[in-house]
C-alpha cells in the first residue's frame, strides 16, 4: 500500500508541469538619432596689422648748417626714398627745386628753416610741414595746407632742467618780439606749475630789448634768450651777455654753440625728436586727418648743456624726454 501511494504521488507530480522561467526584459532606452558632429577647425592665425608706411616725401633745407642738416639726416631714417633739396646750392634755385617736387610723386614737403618754409608754402602743390622757424607768424606760413613743428623744446622741460641744476633759481625773465602770445602762455603756465616767478617784456627793436634787459636783470635769477632775430643783433647779444655776467645772472641760450659766447646753459631741440614729430604729422595727413593736426605741434625732448664758468653746478650735455626731464650729471 505504501508503494502504491508513493507511485501515485510521483505520477501527480509529473502530471503538473512547472511554469517556464520568465526571461528578464532589457530596459528600453530611446537614444537620439545619430548626429554628425562637425569638427571645429583650428582658428586661422591673424595677420598682424602693419602700421601705415610713410609716403614718399621731399625734404627742402635752407642750407647745410648743422641745425638743418641734422634734422634732414634724422628724417632719412624714416623715409627711404626721400629727395633732399638744399636751397644754398646756387645751381638749384627754389623755383626749380619746387618745380621738380611738384612733378614728382612726393605726397608731402618737409621744409627745414625759414627760406625753405617760405618757398615750400608758396609753391608746393602738396601739404607742407615746416620746422626750425621761430617767427613763423611774420611770414604767413600757416594755412589750410601747411603745419609747423615747435622751434623750441617745451618750457616745462626747460624750467625743470634748470631747477634740477640749480634749485635756488626762482625768478626768470624773457624778452620777446610781438606775435608770440601762445609761447608766452606756455611759459607762464610752466612757471606756475614749477612755482617760479616769470617776468615777460615785449620789445620792438634790439635797442629796446637791451634797455628792457638792463632794467630787468637786477631783479631776476636767470634770463631766457629766445632766438628772435627781429630784436636780437650780434652787438646787442654781446652787450646783453656782458651785462648778465656783471650782474651774476645766468643766461639760457637756444643752442649749444652760444655757450662759448657767454651763455650759462643751453636748452636745444633734438633732431631725432623733430624727425619723429614730423613723421607722425605726415601719417595723420596720409590718413586724411590734416584738419586734426595742430597748427604747431610741440616737441617732447630737450638737450641740455652748461658752461662750467657760468654755472656752479655744471651738467654734462645730454638729451632727455619731457616726462623723464633730465638726469643731470653733477
Amino acid at each position: 500500500m505504501i508503494v502504491i501511494a508513493a507511485l501515485a504521488f510521483s505520477a501527480c507530480s509529473t502530471l503538473t508541469p512547472e511554469p517556464d522561467p520568465i526571461d528578464e526584459q532589457p530596459e528600453i532606452v530611446i537614444l537620439p538619432p545619430d548626429a554628425t558632429v562637425e569638427p571645429i577647425p583650428p582658428a586661422k592665425p591673424t595677420k598682424p596689422i602693419e602700421p601705415p608706411q610713410p609716403p614718399t616725401v621731399a625734404i627742402v633745407v635752407t642750407s647745410s648748417q648743422p641745425a638743418y642738416a641734422d634734422v634732414a639726416e634724422a628724417l632719412t631714417h624714416h623715409f627711404e626714398d626721400a629727395e633732399i633739396y638744399d636751397l644754398s646750392d646756387k645751381s638749384l634755385p627754389p623755383v626749380s627745386a619746387l618745380r621738380l617736387i611738384n612733378d614728382s610723386d612726393s605726397r608731402a614737403v618737409i621744409a627745414i628753416g625759414l627760406r625753405a618754409a617760405q618757398s615750400s608754402v608758396a609753391m608746393a602743390g602738396v601739404p607742407v610741414i615746416f620746422s626750425q622757424v621761430f617767427n613763423y607768424q611774420d611770414h604767413e606760413l600757416l594755412n589750410a595746407n601747411s603745419r609747423g613743428v615747435a622751434a623750441l623744446p617745451p618750457f616745462d622741460a626747460q624750467i625743470a632742467a634748470w631747477k634740477k641744476i640749480d634749485p635756488t633759481v626762482a625768478r626768470f625773465g624773457i624778452i620777446v618780439g610781438e606775435g608770440h602770445d601762445d609761447l608766452i602762455a606756455e611759459a607762464e603756465l610752466a612757471a606756475e606749475r614749477h612755482g617760479v616767478d616769470l617776468r615777460v617784456q615785449i620789445a620792438h627793436s634790439d635797442q629796446e630789448m637791451l634797455y628792457l634787459f638792463k632794467r630787468m636783470v637786477r631783479n631776476i635769477d636767470g634770463y631766457w634768450l629766445l632766438p628772435d632775430n627781429r630784436i636780437l643783433s650780434a652787438r646787442v647779444l654781446q652787450e646783453l651777455l656782458d651785462e648778465a655776467k656783471q650782474q651774476n645772472v645766468p643766461v639760457a641760450v637756444p643752442n649749444e654753440s652760444m655757450l662759448k659766447l657767454g651763455g650759462a646753459i643751453s636748452f636745444s631741440t633734438v633732431a631725432s625728436d623733430i624727425a619723429e614729430t614730423i613723421v607722425n604729422i605726415i601719417l595723420q595727413i596720409q590718413a586724411g586727418k590734416l584738419d586734426r593736426v595742430p597748427a604747431v605741434t610741440s616737441l617732447s625732448e630737450i638737450r641740455v648743456a652748461t658752461n662750467d664758468e657760468q654755472l656752479r653746478k655744471p651738467a654734462v650735455a645730454k638729451s632727455s624726454t619731457q616726462d623723464s626731464i633730465l638726469d643731470v650729471d653733477r
